[in-house]
Order: C-alpha cells, then sequence, then structure tokens
C-alpha cells in the first residue's frame, strides 16, 4: 500500500489579517494572564474608562514577560488615572470639530485635507487624542466617499489627501480601491498619505491584495506609521515595511513621548535606529495631545527638549525626529 508523505499533506492556511483582528485580546485580566502577570489582581482596572481594551496577539507576544513596566504593555493597559479630570485635558484635544470642512473631512492645513477614514483600530492605544471622537458621525468612507470627494473635488488647492483615523488600513481593500476611483476624477491632488499603526500591530494587514491596490496607484504615496519603541518591531513588521516600501511608498514613523514609556535618550535613540534598519526615517515626537485621560503620559517640555538635545549627541541628523505639538488653530504642528 502506498501511503502519502507527511510532507505533502497539506497544512492549514495563515490566519488572514481579518481572523487577527477578531482574535484580539479585549480583557485586562487575559491580557495580564498573556504576560505572565495574571497574579497581579492590583493592576487591573476598576474598568476601561469608556474606551474598550483592545490588542492583537502578536504585538502581546512582543511584551516582556512579568514585567508590569513593560513599554508596550502600557500602551495598552487601562489604568485607573484615566479616570482623572486635570485641567487643561479635554475631549476634543486638538480641535478636530472645529476644523470640520465635510462629512468626515477635516481641513486643517494648506493643501491638505485629511479624510476620517474609519472608526475602527486593531489596537486601542491610551493616549489615543481620538478616544473621544464621535466617529458613529464622522466616516468619509460612508456613501462611497462621496461627500468628502466633493470639498475636495471643489478645492483645487488641495494636493495630498491624508487618510487617517481610526486606522485607515481598517478598511478593506476593495473600499480603499472605492477611494481610488475617486481621486481620478481629483487631477490636482498628487499625493495619498496613509496614516496607519496596522503594519506594526497587525502587519498580515499588508497582505497581496493590499499590496496590489497601492503599487498600482499612479500617485506618490506617503505611509506614516506609528511606533513608539524599538520593542515593537519584529521580523514581521520588518517584512510589512519592505513590502509596503516595494509597492513605492515612501516610509516616515510618528511618535508620541510617553512618561514610563519612551522618555529616555536611550529609548528614543534605539527606537530611531530600529526604525531606520526597518527602512523607516523618524519624522516626527509629539509631544502629547492633552485629551482627557491620558494626563499620566504627559511629559513636561524642559525635559523633552533635553532628550532632544541628547538626541542630536548621538544620532546623524536624519535619525532626529522633530520634537512638535499640535495646536488647534495653527496653520502646522508647532516646534517645541
Amino acid at each position: 500500500m502506498i501511503t502519502a508523505s507527511p510532507h505533502s499533506r497539506l497544512s492549514s492556511p495563515a490566519p488572514g489579517w481579518r481572523e487577527l483582528w477578531r482574535d484580539a485580546i479585549t480583557d485586562a485580566g487575559e491580557l495580564l494572564q498573556a504576560v505572565g502577570l495574571g497574579d497581579r489582581t492590583d493592576l487591573l482596572p476598576v474598568d476601561d474608562a469608556g474606551f474598550a481594551l483592545r490588542v492583537p496577539r502578536g504585538f502581546v507576544a512582543r511584551m516582556r514577560r512579568n514585567d508590569p513596566t513593560d513599554p508596550l504593555l502600557l500602551q495598552v493597559l487601562p489604568q485607573q488615572a484615566e479616570h482623572d479630570l486635570v485641567e487643561g485635558f479635554t475631549m476634543d484635544a486638538v480641535g478636530d470639530m472645529a476644523s470640520k470642512a465635510g462629512h468626515g473631512l477635516l481641513h486643517k492645513y494648506d493643501g491638505r485635507a485629511l479624510l476620517i477614514a474609519s472608526g475602527s483600530c486593531a489596537v486601542n492605544c491610551r493616549y489615543c487624542f481620538r478616544r473621544h471622537f464621535p466617529y458613529g458621525e464622522e466616516i468619509a468612507a460612508a456613501s462611497q466617499w462621496r461627500d468628502a470627494l466633493a470639498h475636495v473635488k471643489a478645492d483645487p488647492s488641495i494636493r495630498e489627501l491624508i487618510l487617517s483615523g481610526g486606522d485607515p488600513l481598517a478598511l478593506a481593500t476593495h473600499k480603499l480601491e472605492e477611494l481610488t476611483l475617486g481621486l481620478a476624477e481629483l487631477p490636482h491632488v498628487i499625493r495619498l498619505r496613509i496614516h496607519t499603526r496596522l503594519p506594526v500591530v497587525l502587519p498580515e494587514r499588508i497582505d497581496d491584495a493590499f499590496v496590489a491596490w497601492l503599487a498600482a496607484l499612479p500617485l506618490q504615496k506617503v505611509v506614516v506609521l506609528h511606533a513608539n519603541h524599538a520593542n515593537e518591531f519584529d521580523a514581521s513588521v520588518d517584512a510589512a515595511c519592505a513590502r509596503l516600501r516595494d509597492a513605492g511608498a515612501t516610509l516616515l514613523n510618528q511618535s508620541v513621548l510617553l512618561r514610563g514609556i519612551n522618555d529616555d535618550a536611550e529609548a528614543l535613540a534605539d527606537l530611531s535606529e530600529r526604525l531606520f534598519a526597518a527602512g523607516v526615517l523618524p519624522y516626527y515626537l509629539h509631544q502629547l495631545d492633552r485629551v482627557q485621560g491620558a494626563a499620566h503620559f504627559e511629559v513636561n517640555d524642559i525635559r523633552a527638549l533635553a532628550l532632544m538635545e541628547a538626541l542630536r549627541a548621538r544620532l546623524p541628523g536624519y535619525l532626529v525626529p522633530r520634537l512638535v505639538r499640535e495646536v488647534g488653530g495653527d496653520a502646522s504642528k508647532r516646534p517645541v
């Protein structure tokens, strides 16, 4: 009798990004158990302060075990401090609602318009400046993007379209293709910029269909990642970055300066070096947007400026991000 070789048997296909998205950890107890801190009941939040915990398991796998101060864990685990009401910390920290120019569209800066493409994220970062944003009322992808694109079409000064959210890559690729079709009617738009955390926290999202869509775009393409610590990178993130570059995208990174996570020169220098190793240029280091619930992450300007001096002393200039703050109503990011 002839038997099949074990090597000829079909293996189960790897789960796709949607399946991994659905399998995210959404319970603080489960998260602590996964990182070896299941007995630390003192770390369990009373509740999530109205902003649900959500983190992909692949990102959890990069966290240090048995370490309650792990910089990745602290970015996603709800803390009691989120309930504190601190003067100067508001629901709309950067003046998004004052810059509305259409359904799901923000027009803050000359030459650029920002589409709120999705209200969903693969990970809920506890310092998120849009944690209170009314996504249910402000999604540009509704109605096949028509309302948002009508405003862009009427303003030929807009040369760059920015996709943000939430995370725009939460959308299926065919929804992004709908946007591409609409852009064909806007010859004054020459550049598409995508702000996304998914290549870092869920790199499987950069799949064949997405890469094919991105590569075929007859536009300048910029993908701005969001990573705050070198430990967020592994081989899967490197591979996702390589695929984005191969599709013709320029890769930049924006970080947030966060107390207890990356507010020391060594951590920031390691992040810049790790970004560059993955083919990503450090772009901005943001001072915390003062959103209600995130005050415990704030680093004061004196400390921030000292960190920048230390970075300039140890890194080449192209690896030193610009320290900025976003202020509602300003014509651009404000240097610190």
